[in-house]
């Protein structure tokens, strides 16, 4: 058992964002705005 769990990976796979999912991450980002009342935080989503 402890041989099962004491190999490592030599190869790791390179983990890569869709252009897609980065478009959708930076328009919602822009879309976003905090606004700050007293103690408060409202967060608003301007479509």
């Amino acid at each position: 058992m402890a041989k099962l769990y004491s190999k490592r990976t030599l190869a790791t796979t390179k983990m890569l964002p869709k252009r897609e999912t980065i478009n959708f991450i930076l328009n919602f980002s822009k879309a976003l705005k905090v606004v700050k009342a007293s103690n408060m935080n409202f967060e608003i989503i301007a479509n």
